[in-house]
């Protein structure tokens, strides 16, 4: 059973991100709040990590993961941003959404659209998620943590360990941080077009 580790969200132990990452760079699967819902995430480039989050979710290899970055500087190393994308998404992050956005070379193949070279990218705006980035020094592969057959992520620390604490690693207890996926917005398409409502301003991307 997955350790649970219940850690500071405003404030979060350094002790405890240190332990945490040791997991990730150990080819470990971690569940960790983010501005919008606990996700499960795991070191980019781990194919056995990432098989494991599949099978969790009961996903197959056309399901679109998320790389969660750190900053603008950090997402364009894996993502092509002309400027007016980077002025909108400067506007944009950190927070609760994610964009869809042509993938470098730095990103593996599996994990791009499977018709388009395309990757999901988000910047989340917590306390927890940016001190996880700084001591890993690479992004989060990440997917929501919704299990199969809901239409929401699981909130509770407790529960998700009762129901996957045998499939992961480590779960990372920020208490609770929502229920309400990330807005996702289709930067390859012009205009950009929503394609998911989420917890995101919708207004703010549109005027942005």
């Amino acid at each position: 059973m997955a350790p649970l580790l219940s850690i500071h969200p405003e404030d979060p132990q350094t002790r405890l991100i240190a332990r945490s990452v040791e997991v990730f760079l150990a080819g470990g699967v971690v569940v960790y709040p983010t501005d919008s819902s606990y996700a499960l995430g795991c070191q980019l480039g781990e194919k056995a990590a990432l098989d494991r989050i599949r099978l969790i979710r009961r996903v197959g290899d056309k399901h679109n993961f998320t790389l969660v970055c750190r900053d603008l500087s950090e997402i364009a190393t894996y993502a092509r941003i002309d400027n007016q994308a980077y002025r909108q998404l400067k506007s944009l992050t950190p927070g609760p959404y994610t964009f869809v956005l042509s993938a470098t070379k730095q990103v593996p193949r599996r994990l791009l659209h499977p018709k388009r070279r395309a990757i999901g990218i988000r910047v989340p705006d917590t306390p927890i998620c940016r001190a996880l980035l700084a001591t890993l020094d690479q992004p989060i592969l990440s997917t929501t943590l919704i299990m199969p057959g809901d239409t929401e992520p699981l909130d509770d620390p407790y529960e998700i360990r009762e129901t996957i604490g045998h499939c992961v690693d480590l779960i990372l207890d920020g208490g609770s941080c929502g229920k309400q996926p990330t807005t996702v917005v289709d930067m390859t398409r012009e205009p950009p077009e929503i394609i998911r409502y989420g917890k995101g301003d919708a207004a703010r991307l549109t005027g942005a």
